[in-house]
């Protein structure tokens, strides 16, 4: 499974050589987080069937409209097929994945993280509900949004996220949707408390 389908989707699945992929899981559908949903065709060619796709509701209904030639009465061959699969706060399982689903606010923006196991994944956030907070209480490897020193009003700036951090107490943290206004890699990293890194493309992270 993968979170979230950006504009570079595809790059991304052929970089990493996912040949097989049986879901999609959907933070909110900003435009840098479903671009690429185009591209599950190749999967639907490989495997034969629809790419089930995790979005609330109201997500749905944006998806849809982004991409209204995949749902039409009569589509057209070749397009994207896409069945989209209904995401609340109730956990549920991808194979042998256990997910939980965690309600997080981008400004006013009501949007999803994920728990999978000992792994957090929380992108695009700047408030952590407390129901939410208690759920990643004893999270192993913690990804979290850190968009660049500054305030900002949809993102956790790196002082932000480090708290949330150190509140959790993690094994690991790794910082990402990071901008240029964040500085040069070794510099900032240079500056992060121990156990916290700035992540970057192609991080691959073992789980224990």
């Amino acid at each position: 499974m993968v979170v979230d389908a950006g504009p570079d989707f595809r790059q991304q699945m052929l970089r990493a050589r996912v040949n097989t992929l049986d879901a999609i899981l959907i933070t909110h559908t900003h435009k840098d987080h479903i671009a690429g949903l185009d591209d599950v065709r190749s999967y639907n060619y490989l495997s034969g069937k629809a790419m089930k796709v995790y979005a609330s509701l109201s997500d749905q209904d944006e998806i849809k409209q982004e991409f209204r030639y995949a749902f039409a009465e009569n589509p057209y061959p070749g397009v994207p097929e896409i069945e989209l699969m209904e995401l609340t706060t109730n956990d549920f399982h991808i194979g042998k994945l256990h997910i939980q689903p965690l309600l997080l606010m981008h400004m006013r923006l009501q949007i999803f993280g994920f728990r999978i196991g000992g792994f957090a994944y929380l992108t695009d956030v700047n408030f952590i509900p407390e129901d939410s907070m208690k759920k990643l209480h004893g999270v192993h490897t913690l990804v979290i949004d850190a968009l660049r020193k500054k305030p900002h009003p949809s993102h956790f700036n790196l002082e932000q996220a480090i708290s949330v951090a150190q509140h959790l107490q993690p094994e690991r943290t790794f910082f990402t949707h990071i901008s240029h206004l964040m500085g040069r890699h070794m510099d900032v990293q240079n500056e992060l408390p121990e156990k916290m890194w700035l992540a970057y493309d192609g991080l691959e992270i073992e789980m224990p």
